[in-house]
């Protein structure tokens, strides 16, 4: 299949520049989160929040204001979009994905907890319902399967694009990516589509004659959708390691919702996905895509190999098919196969331009603690000859914790916060991160540890925010949201444990990421989206 490339710039991109192109200093004019952790850089940051500040976020002016609830868990991040025209007014809404295969639009300017509109996937006519979590082995996502990943936006079309799993008649089981009206929640014209492919292989799960065809059943479809020159990028993975699985990406034309790319990780082996706790596919000025790949077959080293499992990728047309155009394998993969040390635990963040000799970074973690920065431009492929890793930029060895996150990005600092570690900060300089952090929070983080995103003025009033989720597997251990100064994450300013019970979000769900838009940050949980922001009188002293 070939990847069709548009000559038009991408809508989403557009979008984004007007406040989130990384590294830029200065207020930036607003437009909203659009896409996992704020853009495809995947920085987490949003360099245009005015009204929360450094001075401001504490449990004497900053609370929790409502919470909205939902008929599922909110494993998405929730999404904002400014000035959207629903029902003939202009609003700011917040685009909620749920568990139970519903999108809600809800606007936070609204005392009620009505939702503007409501979509929902499944029908009892039809007989189709979510997936029971135990029919495909997760302990993970739970109670049932609908929408796990991060949807995204294209503003300029009003398009909201969603993938949704459903299971249909108590036996098949079936993956649609659906294209939303941001208006009114209808399906636009030619959607959905279910998600099908087939690769040439002779991997797990292959028919006999030659073919690896795309299982429903058995894929976890839980990294975020990403919206590149003009395509949808839907990334999968495996149900705890149920096999057969692959890693698959899947491109879609935005417009015609045709599929225009299909690339496996792993065709002639097992597993290889790519899931990266929820991140999407990261891209640049290149509109080319980046991702890591979990615990699978590794042989692209070999003549003919084409399996890439416990990789940092890099995608896009490839000899007029979409395909791998450069990578990076650590030397010691056979051992994160046998002990699951799994590199696309952690999602990719690219780095804006460095000065210096390479000035396009990508950067990453995975369960083994370790940080691995490459060159963009030269990910360095795999190394036998000296059993190490010295052809790539950095390799920083236990600095932190397991990585189930993915790094945030602001003002040359990067902060990780791995499982059973505290929240760490780096300084990059000349190309390169900090031997060591320079700044720990001092407060430790259970399983999975948290995904950091950032919220600033330009380069003023920078916070770091995170939710603990240690508890999501107890249906009454809440969330707890954190806000740390980002120039000293050793300064917590904030946590919604501090006031007693009157900040308590809802109970957690793993690897949550908050929302920071407008003076507002959104927390999803268990059956429920919690909105916190300058308590009412806050606010009226602020006027």
């Amino acid at each position: 299949m070939l990847l069709v490339r548009h000559l038009r710039f991408p809508a989403i991109a557009i979008a984004l520049t007007l406040f989130l192109i990384p590294g830029v200093a200065g207020a930036q004019a607003f437009t909203g989160v659009l896409t996992y952790h704020n853009d495809n850089f995947r920085t987490g940051q949003n360099l245009a929040e005015t009204v929360l500040t450094t001075a401001n976020v504490n449990p004497t002016t900053f609370g929790k204001l409502r919470t909205w609830p939902v008929d599922g868990y909110v494993y998405a991040q929730p999404l904002y979009l400014a000035s959207v025209k629903v029902k003939g007014r202009r609003r700011d809404v917040v685009f909620i994905a749920t568990e139970h295969d519903s999108v809600y639009a809800f606007d936070p300017a609204l005392r009620k907890d009505k939702p503007l509109w409501k979509t929902s996937f499944l029908s009892a006519k039809l007989g189709i319902t979510t997936v029971p979590s135990g029919l495909v082995g997760s302990t993970d996502i739970v109670p049932e399967i609908g929408i796990t990943s991060t949807p995204v936006i294209d503003p300029a079309a009003g398009t909201l694009f969603v993938v949704a799993k459903t299971l249909e008649n108590g036996t098949n089981f079936v993956l649609r990516l659906h294209a939303l009206n941001i208006h009114n929640g209808k399906e636009r014209k030619g959607s959905p589509v279910e998600l099908n492919a087939s690769v040439a292989g002779i991997g797990d799960g292959n028919n006999g004659q030659g073919q690896v065809p795309y299982d429903a059943k058995t894929t976890l479809q839980r990294a975020a959708l990403a919206l590149v020159n003009g395509v949808v990028y839907i990334t999968n993975a495996g149900h705890n390691d149920v096999r057969p699985y692959h890693g698959w990406i899947l491109g879609y034309d935005e417009t015609t919702l045709q599929q225009v790319s299909v690339f496996n990780s792993t065709p002639n082996g097992f597993s290889g996905g790519v899931w990266m706790s929820g991140d999407g596919p990261a891209s640049d000025a290149t509109n080319d895509l980046y991702v890591s790949t979990g615990n699978g077959t590794f042989d692209a080293n070999q003549p003919g190999g084409l399996d890439y499992g416990d990789s940092f990728l890099k995608l896009g047309d490839s000899g007029g098919a979409f395909g791998v155009l450069d990578y990076f394998t650590p030397w010691d993969q056979a051992s994160f196969l046998i002990n699951d040390l799994d590199l696309g635990s952690g999602g990719l963040l690219l780095l804006p331009d460095q000065p210096g000799p390479v000035p396009h970074l990508a950067l990453g973690g995975g369960k083994n603690g370790n940080i691995y920065m490459v060159n963009r431009d030269a990910m360095g492929g795999y190394n036998t000859a000296t059993n190490d890793n010295s052809q790539i930029v950095q390799e920083l060895d236990g600095q932190i914790g397991q990585v189930y996150c993915t790094p945030a990005y602001w003002n040359q600092f990067v902060y990780f916060h791995g499982a059973y570690d505290d929240l760490i900060q780096f300084q990059v300089s000349g190309g390169m991160l900090s031997d060591t952090p320079i700044f720990t929070s001092s407060i430790p983080f259970g399983f999975p540890g948290a995904v950091p995103v950032v919220s600033a003025d330009g380069l003023n009033n920078a916070i770091v925010w995170e939710i603990r989720t240690q508890y999501f597997a107890d249906t009454s251990g809440h969330a707890v949201l954190y806000a740390f100064d980002a120039n000293d994450v050793a300064t917590e300013l904030y946590d919604s444990n501090q006031a007693g019970d009157r900040d308590l979000p809802g109970p957690a769900v793993q690897f949550s990421v908050p929302t920071v838009a407008n003076g507002s940050v959104f927390v999803g949980g268990q059956y429920s989206v919690t909105m916190f922001g300058l308590l009412p009188h806050a606010k009226k002293r602020r006027r």
